[in-house]
């Protein structure tokens, strides 16, 4: 991590986890674990905990994260969530792009695209997820994938709004695999999306953008991960269950 450009984001992912009294019962329990930290902190909820989890982070540094958002405003999309909702109820971020999202419910760069600039035109920070599935990896096309998802994902984003993006790199075959890339293969990712950003945007640009890693960071690794000089951070999965694991990866980052 790069400190003195850019300050460090952990992010937890609940994923379909925890009832509103659970949710609000987690943070309870974290929040005294984490209250001298320096880095960002984000705990991304289900839907329907976002009201209980905004109560129970208040006066915290703990900020709150929808786990999807709909590219229309309104309309008849049953089952959806839009940006504005989002907004109105207070959440300042979202996640876009998950491979769960892509790998179950049919998500595609071009959706994810949508769903970016719904977020951003909404007022909100978007974690951004991007990352190549094992077969992609075997056959060395990782850079490839990589820099196509988030250059067709940042289509149509200024400059001043990728302060408000966040590019978490998650390799597929990493999630919920307890396989996890080695330091120097995650960092060599995020170095390559730091230099699309440079050729995107500018080298400032890249030098201030926020890039986290996201495959199976845990308490046992997470310090040798965010010791990477291109690694801001994590977006974390299933040690972010439990308060202690996640407190740990929350100081590992400073």
């Amino acid at each position: 991590m790069n400190k003195t450009l850019r300050a460090p984001v952990i992010a937890g992912n609940w994923k379909m986890n925890n009832t509103p009294a659970q949710t609000a019962g987690l943070i309870a329990q974290l929040k005294p674990l984490i209250s001298s930290a320096d880095s960002k902190i984000v705990v991304a909820v289900p839907f329907i905990d976002i009201p209980a989890a905004l109560e129970a982070a208040k006066g915290s540094n703990i900020a709150i994260a929808a786990q999807n958002v709909h590219w229309e405003e309104r309309g008849a999309f049953t089952g959806e969530v839009s940006a504005p909702m989002l907004k109105a109820l207070g959440v300042p971020y979202v996640v876009v792009g998950h491979s769960e999202r892509r790998q179950y419910f049919g998500e595609t760069d071009v959706t994810v695209q949508k769903r970016v600039r719904a977020a951003l035109n909404a007022g909100l920070t978007v974690i951004l997820c991007v990352g190549e599935v094992l077969a992609e990896r075997k056959l060395g096309i990782t850079a490839e994938i990589v820099r196509a998802q988030t250059e067709i994902a940042l289509a149509g984003v200024a400059a001043e709004e990728l302060r408000r993006v966040i590019i978490a790199y998650e390799p597929v075959w990493a999630i919920g695999t307890g396989e996890t890339a080695t330091p120097e293969q995650a960092n060599e990712v995020c170095a390559i999306l730091r230099g699309l950003l440079a050729r995107i945007y500018s080298k400032d640009a890249a030098d201030r953008a926020v890039i986290q890693y996201g495959g199976s960071m845990n308490d046992a690794n997470a310090a040798e991960l965010l010791a990477q000089p291109d690694i801001d951070g994590g977006l974390i999965g299933g040690a972010s269950l439990a308060a202690e694991k996640f407190a740990v990866i929350v100081n590992a980052a400073g």
